[in-house]
């Protein structure tokens, strides 16, 4: 979701191909052996990581001004990638509630900082990072999620799953098999 929303706030449009990682297309393992998605293969390049592809993207085109934020920025990028992520994967696959705690404790410090967005009133790199996490760890138990006292959190959370960027990256596309013809992803702008 997030290499998505940086390659369609950058306009890049890309050829998508669908992939189910319980059934691997021997392709996307000749692009990238660690078999993992997003995979972003470039003329000259190939980008396994969903926040190097972000930042491929906007590299190459920035104009909602992602990038301009403080390096604190990409310090809680770093942490909600190191620190959240693994507690989410054990909360939403083992029903860690501990994990769940620890969890809630960085979106707790989110909360606190949001204002509406991580960095003022603008969308920046950290808020469309960090976000897609949220919204997994929000579904994995909507109801608990929504007895919090996260006013801010929820807030931002509900902005972004009832906006049109994110009606537009998650979009279905049928799995793509060898031989397909691919689905082009249509970057642009998305608002």
């Amino acid at each position: 979701m997030r290499a998505r929303l940086a390659l369609a706030s950058a306009g890049i449009p890309c050829e998508l191909r669908e992939i189910l990682l319980r059934d691997k297309a021997p392709e996307l393992l000749q692009s990238s052996p660690k078999g993992t998605v997003p995979v972003l293969v470039t003329d000259t390049e190939v980008i396994d990581e969903s926040l190097d592809i972000m930042l491929c993207a906007l590299g190459r085109n920035d104009p909602e001004g992602w990038l301009d934020m403080p390096d604190t920025g990409l310090e809680l990028i770093a942490r909600s990638d190191s620190e959240f992520k693994p507690n989410l994967d054990a909360y939403k696959y083992k029903d860690d509630t501990a994990a769940r705690t620890r969890a809630a404790t960085f979106l707790h410090e989110l909360d606190a900082r949001l204002s509406p967005n991580l960095f003022g009133a603008r969308p920046k790199l950290a808020d469309m990072a960090i976000l897609t996490f949220v919204r997994q760890f929000a579904f994995v138990d909507k109801p608990w999620f929504d007895a919090q006292d996260w006013p801010n959190l929820s807030n931002w959370l509900q902005d972004f799953i009832t906006s049109s960027r994110f009606a537009t990256i998650m979009q279905k596309y049928p799995k793509w098999q060898a031989g397909d013809s691919p689905t082009l992803f249509p970057g642009g702008n998305i608002h």
